[in-house]
């Protein structure tokens, strides 16, 4: 009794006798006693060469399969990518593949991971089919970025998007903010020269000019504050409250030049500098307040004398000028008339004749003068 198998035209068969390859076989009809212990199984030639439980090695000997065969050998530190007919079909890892060639032509990428950026020779538009294989980067318009491989400098990178392999060698960017940056001073406790203590409000602008350097500092914005705080300390320090609230206005100046005089070392330009706030205490804030109050009302009083005085002056030359002249008198009586004129409602009158009266009392005091 005969056991009948058919390969069809997109298929092959392995011959296997008691369990150990023989051949491979063509499309055909093939007819084999069932009281043997040939076996024969059936590979479809548009997927990948693989048999179970069995090691491709021993297929390789054969090479009447070999010549229908495609093989690819990836090292440990390479990715593959495999290509059917010109198209992505997936990404080797390492090992041994073999895919049949009758039907397909297949191709291949090498990747060495050892370097890990990915090359211009892999079409960008690929990468979203290797997630799980490959990281990106991004560095921003208004960013450097330092690559890293294995926690060592390589080199600076531009604005932009940055792909690279994983695998034994780990990449890594650290973007620097290219951007100009504010660095506040708040309530900050200093002592003047004559011991009062103060708290002063400072803010500094500045821009990284030298990722490479800024980079190296460790804490950088926390560095650069305690810089900016022994500045303050050196330029208040010296000087006693009176001096500092007299020549607030060059504390800037001071402490930005002193500012740049280390801005080689952090990779820095610092742009501006300013002070803020003076607080005082509480008890000199009364003290000053006072002073300033008794100030004022000194100067009030001064002004108040001075035009006591020049009131006093302008009456004194009036008189000399009407004691020296009749006809200035005269104008001067008449001027109050009228000024009483204005303020009198009604006039009653006892007989005679009102201008007459006025006339009589007018001529009186001229005659008495």
């Amino acid at each position: 009794m005969f056991k009948k198998v058919i390969i069809k035209n997109d298929e092959r068969g392995l011959l296997f006798k008691k369990g150990s390859y023989i051949k491979h076989l063509q499309p055909g009809v093939y007819r084999h006693s069932s009281f043997t212990d040939d076996t024969i199984i059936l590979q479809n030639v548009a997927k990948r060469f693989a048999v179970p439980n069995k090691e491709l090695n021993l297929f390789l000997q054969d090479e009447r399969l070999v010549e229908e065969l495609t093989i690819a050998d990836v090292q440990d530190y390479e990715y593959v990518l495999h290509f059917e007919d010109g198209k992505f079909a997936s990404l080797l890892t390492a090992g041994l593949y073999a895919f049949w060639n009758v039907m397909k032509k297949h191709t291949f990428i090498r990747v060495d991971i050892r370097h890990p950026e990915i090359s211009a020779e892999i079409d960008r538009s690929l990468l979203s089919k290797l997630q799980g294989y490959i990281q990106m980067f991004e560095v921003a318009s208004h960013e450097s970025g330092l690559l890293f491989y294995n926690n060592m400098l390589q080199r600076e990178l531009r604005p932009g998007r940055y792909y690279f392999w994983k695998g034994p060698t780990s990449a890594q960017v650290r973007t620097v903010d290219l951007r100009q940056l504010q660095l506040d001073i708040t309530g900050q406790e200093i002592m003047t020269e004559d011991k009062v203590t103060l708290r002063l409000n400072f803010v500094c602008q500045y821009k990284i000019v030298d990722p490479l350097k800024a980079i190296q500092i460790k804490s950088f914005e926390d560095q650069v504050y305690i810089l900016l705080q022994l500045i303050l300390r050196e330029y208040v320090g010296t000087l006693k409250l009176d001096d500092l609230l007299r020549m607030k206005q060059e504390i800037a100046n001071f402490v930005l030049t002193r500012l740049n005089e280390q801005k080689e070392h952090y990779g820095v330009q610092f742009v501006s500098a300013g002070l803020k706030d003076i607080i005082l205490p509480g008890d000199i804030k009364d003290i000053m307040n006072t002073v300033l109050l008794a100030e004022k009302k000194a100067q009030a009083n001064l002004i108040t004398r001075r035009e006591e005085t020049a009131s006093t002056r302008s009456l004194l030359n009036t008189a000399k000028l009407m004691d020296e002249n009749g006809t200035l008198y005269r104008l001067k009586e008449l001027e109050f008339l009228e000024k009483i004129c204005e303020k009198i409602g009604t006039i009653s009158l006892t007989g005679g004749n009102l201008l007459e009266q006025l006339n009589s009392l007018l001529s009186v005091k001229s005659l008495d003068k």
